[in-house]
């Protein structure tokens, strides 16, 4: 037996040996899946099978390197004459050797995103469409996902389904749009990246002789990563490489149904189940062994999963140590949340010796890193945003801080460049090169020249416009706090109208991230928390800006290879570390309010919470808050239900999740605290109602909603500048001075 087969469990070394025809290795998480795959081409190599009749699939570049380097690693040289790399990259070369037969040259374009949205939408609007009701956006999604499903322009608008859908969403037009697109595509020699798949099957499909024959030939063994990701016609194509008369379907597809968690993309998980009936002779093998994880994280995992109706019945095991019980941190709120995690993370540090490398936080959605990277900036602990900017740097929060810092300072030329013509206005770059070249030759700013320059009437009048905004948002500003100014911004600059007219998942996760930031704004200005030791009283949009430019201004060179890892939880499939906080458990937050309708998709929602978990090595610290920010009130939660669905004993005090009606101020369970916080609320935080401030006086008792119980000891100032000096008990810094225009008191005596 080669050395490199007796590193595999029995299990995997079967599946590995397994030579010909159809089969299935369903693979859990961290149950050796890359070391099956990698072993296996290497067993195929060593039985005699020539690399390059060898057709390797995944889903990533990363991948595929780090498959051929492994492979390398046991069969030499050998391995760079294996066909691995993604769906995509070796469709399109093949594409490139065959084009001709399907109408393209060898040397066609790859539109990507961008150029794809740009040619869809000079076609609506040189059909003189309405782009707020065609926005590119959904029109994007339609098309992706007709091409995905092997629908052409012809059959799409002859298919009275797909043209009532469209009639019912107000879009009769779109079938028109997609034949233009294709026409245009076509004509400029170009294709995207749907094309890559679509054109290939169609290549395939008409012309069995010669091409399809001749890639049956040459791809004598197929293996597929990630096989839950597929889509459709990614399955179809497969389809017609393997299975004709005399094969010996020879194909290995290696996955896990409990982590598909990609249909937005496409992906179905019925590809997995339509494989076990499309192979007669199919050989399955079940990797149910874990290498990654505790005996607590594994069995919380199996336990969560089985409320899962579709899937195929697998139980995770591992010889791992017990470890330590699953930790909650209860939040009272979203501030408290992102704190507490913090906290934690340093206690993880200081007790076990972890680096900050070790550890990650996974998130439902990329809007919810903004209260993490506050915190960890606070604690000085460095981190790196992956699957997304950093949340100060994505263009839709670069765009609404453009005009908050155009309301604060109109000649801040930076700003006025990003935004004269976002939403757009009409104001193109011809003009304004003539507003920068003017303001050039007389030293003035962008801002000062925009009345100068001779432009034409339309122009003018947009420029007008948009000073109108900026003026109004200014008064705006000098009048009344930091959160009503950035939500009149939002609002009368356009972006918000702007968002919800893409209509699509790309649109409503940045008008997510928008109504994220004003959350942010809403807790500044209601909150009265130190920063850098004073309690902040000035509330204005300025002040704002000088906070928030203090947290997103990092220092690069300060910056080392030792950060915690933010990132959603899709992106973190496929990762591991030692510690994992999986954070915003609460109902209609993870499950994601958009999937409550459908059983299919809690049940993805399931799976995806499946694979965050299943991410932990060592320590898994799951939270949730009792009250957050959503656009801009104040929302109870529940928890989310995933959480009753872990067994108790792997968790250190299931009973943290019964929050009970004048519940105390939230604790990390299961770590130690330097200073224990044993006030309590009152009352529920949905039945607060604050008193209004000018009957607040000298003496009164008084509940806030974070710092709790205290007494009015003094008041200073007088109208909208009073500041109340307030005592309350069982805190840490238990004297506050607030103004009290801002204050949020309930009078309780």
């Amino acid at each position: 037996m080669s050395d490199y087969l007796k590193e595999l469990n029995e299990v995997q070394r079967q599946a590995v040996m397994h030579l010909d025809g159809p089969l299935m290795v369903i693979a859990g998480p961290g149950s050796g899946k890359t070391r099956v795959l990698t072993y296996r081409v290497s067993y195929l190599i060593d039985s005699g099978i020539a690399p390059w009749e060898i057709l390797a699939l995944t889903f990533t570049n990363k991948a595929a390197r780090e498959m051929k380097n492994r492979i390398g690693g046991v069969v030499g040289s050998k391995a760079n004459y294996v066909w691995a790399g993604t769906f995509h990259s070796i469709f399109a070369r093949i594409l490139r050797v065959e084009a001709e037969k399907i109408g393209y040259t060898s040397n066609f374009t790859i539109y990507d995103t961008d150029d794809t949205r740009s040619l869809l939408s000079e076609i609506i609007k040189d059909m003189k469409l309405d782009k707020k009701i065609y926005s590119v956006g959904n029109v994007r999604t339609r098309i992706s996902s007709a091409k995905s499903n092997v629908i052409s322009p012809l059959i799409y608008a002859k298919s009275d389904e797909l043209l009532s859908q469209d009639q019912a969403n107000n879009m009769p037009m779109l079938y028109k749009i997609y034949e233009k697109y294709v026409a245009r595509c076509h004509r400029a020699g170009a294709m995207d990246f749907d094309d890559l798949l679509y054109q290939l099957f169609k290549l395939l499909y008409l012309n069995k002789e010669g091409v399809r024959e001749k890639y049956q030939r040459i791809f004598r063994y197929i293996l597929v990563d990630e096989f839950q990701d597929t889509n459709y016609l990614q399955y179809s194509i497969l389809k017609l490489l393997v299975k004709y008369e005399g094969s010996e379907e020879n194909i290995c597809v290696v996955g896990d149904d409990a982590q598909s968690i990609y249909a937005f993309r496409g992906a179905t998980l019925q590809n997995i189940f339509d494989f076990q009936s499309d192979f007669n002779q199919l050989r399955t093998y079940k990797l149910e062994q874990n290498y990654r994880s505790t005996l607590h994280i594994v069995n919380a995992a199996n336990s969560v999963i089985t409320h899962n109706k579709k899937q195929i019945n697998k139980d995770l095991w591992t010889r791992q140590q017990e470890g330590q019980k699953i930790k909650l941190i209860r939040a009272m709120t979203d501030t408290e949340e992102g704190r507490r995690v913090a906290d934690t993370i340093l206690e993880l540090k200081n007790r076990n010796h972890l680096v900050n490398t070790d550890i990650a936080i996974l998130y439902r959605t990329n809007a919810q890193s903004r209260i993490f990277e506050e915190f960890l900036r606070r604690s000085n602990i460095p981190y790196v945003v992956f699957g997304g900017l950093s949340f100060y740097q994505r263009k839709e929060i670069k765009d609404m801080i453009a005009y908050m810092r155009l309301a604060v300072n109109p000649h801040d030329d930076e700003a006025l460049r990003r935004v004269i013509n976002y939403p757009k206005r009409g104001i193109g770059q011809s003009s304004m090169n003539k507003i920068i070249n003017y303001a050039n030759e007389h030293e003035i700013s962008f801002w000062d020249s925009i009345g100068k320059v001779e432009l034409g009437s339309r122009t003018l009048n947009a420029i007008k416009s948009f000073y109108q905004i900026i003026i109004d948002i200014r008064r705006k500003a000098e009048s009344t706090d930091a959160y009503l100014t950035t939500s009149y911004a939002s609002k009368r600059s356009g972006i918000i109208d702007h968002l919800k007219s893409q209509n699509s998942i790309e649109g409503l996760s940045r008008l997510e991230n928008v109504n994220s930031l004003l959350d942010g704004v809403k807790e500044f200005v209601e909150n009265d928390e130190e920063i850098e030791g004073q309690i902040q009283e000035d509330k204005k949009l300025a002040t704002y800006l000088q906070h928030i430019s203090l947290l997103t201004d990092m220092d690069d060179n300060k910056k080392t290879g030792d950060y915690v890892s933010l990132m959603s939880t899709h992106s973190a499939k496929g990762l591991e570390f030692k510690a994992v906080f999986v954070v915003g458990l609460e109902e209609n937050m993870f499950p994601s309010y958009l999937s409550l309708s459908s059983p299919d998709q809690i049940e993805e929602e399931r799976r995806l919470f499946y694979v965050a978990i299943t991410r932990a090595e060592q320590y898994l610290i799951l939270s949730y808050c009792n009250t957050r920010y959503h656009f801009g009130q104040i929302r109870h939660n529940d928890p989310s239900r995933f959480l009753e669905e872990i067994s108790e004993d792997n968790l250190e005090d299931f009973n943290a999740l019964r929050t009970p009606k004048n519940f105390p101020e939230p604790k990390v369970l299961g770590f130690f605290q330097k200073h224990p916080d044993t006030r309590r609320l009152d009352l529920d935080p949905v039945d607060f109602i604050a008193s209004p401030s000018d009957q607040i006086e000298v003496g009164m008792h008084v509940l806030h909603m974070k710092f709790g119980k205290g007494e009015v000891k003094r008041i200073d100032g007088n109208r909208d500048k009073k500041v109340a000096t307030i005592y309350f008990d069982g805190i840490n810094n238990p004297e506050k001075r607030i103004m009290l225009k801002f204050a949020k008191l309930q009078i309780t005596e």
